[in-house]
């Protein structure tokens, strides 16, 4: 294993004067990496290329086709000057001059003729300042992002605990998540009659999945009895509303809105708008709009999923049924909004959990790193994470490879839906190492071991061993990328990898 070697920053220096590019280039380049662009035109083409990579702009005013506050202007517009610092170089020293470019995000000004003493000082001083603010940025969005990441995956552990007993999969409580979100954002659309933020929508989506958890303190002979209930039993099972309710207002922090949410979804998700549900016979508006959502989410579920006593209904079924009122009444507006996201709520139900997982964590990291306003910078990057994350994700549902995702902290195993599919397994495997289905499938761990094994320099592992596809033992080619963090000693953190059968490698340049 190797220390990372001293990074070189890359400088764009836009000037239209080869003698002034030239000198520059020389007082620089021994430290710095220099791209140059002859006229504004070429500044903002390489700037909408290379944003990412270019850690200081040098920018001449007076230039042809489009002058410095051309690209300034331009650099404003599509928000790079948050991250990309600017020093203005030119003769022209006039006061209003040099007060409009400070005034359009300018850091700096160096007159010419060029001192080398003061361009270098001032370069290395400005890079140096950004790249404290960036790291800090990047610390502040790696914590929400993991902080998001752990909620999410507590969900996903929390949606298993609550349906193993019922014994589902868990998809359910993960369908309601979904499902009340999209009902939720649909409702803003159409009414400001409730106050439905991104923050707020967030919390009773996440609320939402604690809304069966009442359901632990049922006896098992009755939660999954497959006949129909007797009114005693019934009278049993419904006690989970009131139960659950019970746990929520045991819970410390009260005054959090997502505990306040919860209660209200664990103990009125039962109620109908027509007064006849229970525990409490709450009729109309008197049934928080949070629990009102998820009843109508946890009906459409139910339907539309198999359980021990029918089987699944369509789509189309599940939404004739709920309108026709054979399920209980509905606010007439949110029946509105499930006939008019009916489409998406179709799509979305199919879509992998580990995708939904990965869009919602992003989302919400999004929506706490907008309360810090001078992250715009780790914002822009997030959004262009996300981007990458969608082309993956894109990929990864189409892909008729075996794909797989590791990740160290936490140890969880992410497989695309046809990997998940040929090996018999579920597509998120919390601490595949202690899974012993996981292991019978692989037959050893040498993959772990060589995994371990690499270093940043050289991180690939490719594997000749038998895996059990669509229950035959096969011979397979597993090809895999080490993860390293990018710390000083840098530490293993996951693998990314593919697993073909033999015949089919694939070389990984």
């Amino acid at each position: 294993m190797t220390g990372k070697s001293k990074q070189r920053y890359t400088i764009l220096v836009a000037d239209d004067s080869e003698m002034n590019r030239s000198i520059l280039r020389s007082m620089l380049e021994e430290s710095y990496d220099i791209i140059e662009a002859e006229d504004g035109l070429q500044a903002i083409a390489i700037l909408q290329q290379m944003e990412q990579e270019i850690s200081l702009v040098l920018l001449d005013i007076v230039m042809p086709n489009v002058d410095g506050f051309g690209v300034l202007s331009a650099m404003n517009k599509y928000n790079w000057i948050d991250s990309v610092p600017v020093i203005m170089i030119s003769a022209e020293s006039t006061h209003t001059f040099i007060e409009r470019a400070y005034d359009m995000g300018v850091n700096d000004y160096i007159s010419r003729p060029f001192d080398m003493m003061v361009v270098r000082r001032r370069v290395i001083n400005t890079i140096m300042l950004y790249a404290k603010q960036r790291r800090l940025a990047s610390m502040v969005n790696e914590q929400i992002y993991q902080k998001e990441k752990v909620n999410n995956l507590m969900i996903s552990i929390l949606s298993h605990i609550v349906e193993f007993r019922n014994e589902e999969s868990g998809l359910h409580v993960l369908h309601i998540q979904t499902m009340t979100e999209i009902l939720l954002k649909s409702l803003t659309r159409k009414t400001d009659k409730y106050v439905l933020d991104r923050e707020t929508i967030n919390l009773i989506s996440n609320a939402s999945t604690l809304h069966d958890i009442g359901k632990i303190c049922i006896p098992s002979e009755i939660l999954n009895k497959p006949g129909r209930f007797t009114n005693e039993e019934f009278a049993i099972m419904k006690q989970h509303s009131q139960m659950g309710a019970d746990m929520m207002k045991g819970v410390p922090f009260q005054d959090e809105p997502l505990v306040r949410y919860a209660y209200e979804i664990c103990r009125w998700h039962h109620e109908r708008y027509d007064g006849r549900g229970y525990p409490d016979g709450l009729k109309g508006e008197d049934i928080p709009i949070s629990a009102q959502v998820v009843s109508l989410a946890d009906v459409y579920d139910a339907l539309t999923s198999a359980r021990v006593y029918k089987p699944a209904h369509s789509h189309e079924k599940a939404l004739a049924m709920i309108l026709n009122g054979e399920c209980g009444t509905f606010q007439p507006l949110l029946l509105e909004c499930l006939v008019e996201s009916s489409d998406i709520i179709q799509q979305e139900m199919s879509v992998d959990t580990v995708t939904k997982g990965d869009q919602r964590i992003m989302e919400n990291t999004a929506v706490e790193l907008a309360q810090y306003e001078e992250l715009s910078a780790a914002d822009r990057t997030l959004q262009i994470l996300e981007y990458e994350r969608s082309k993956h994700r894109f990929f990864n549902t189409i892909s008729q490879d075996i794909l797989f995702e590791y990740t160290q902290t936490p140890p969880m195993l992410t497989l695309s839906p046809l990997g998940a599919q040929r090996l018999g397994l579920d597509e998120i495997i919390v601490d595949p190492y202690s899974n012993e289905q996981l292991l019978a499938i692989l037959g050893s761990d040498q993959l772990s071991e060589q995994l371990h094994h690499t270093s940043p320099d050289s991180p690939i592992v490719e594997l000749d061993c038998e895996a059990r596809l669509d229950g035959v033992t096969r011979p397979v080619h597993i090809i895999s990328k080490a993860m390293w963090s990018s710390e000083e000693t840098p530490q293993y953190t996951g693998a990314i990898g593919k697993v073909t059968e033999c015949g089919k490698k694939e070389e990984v340049e």
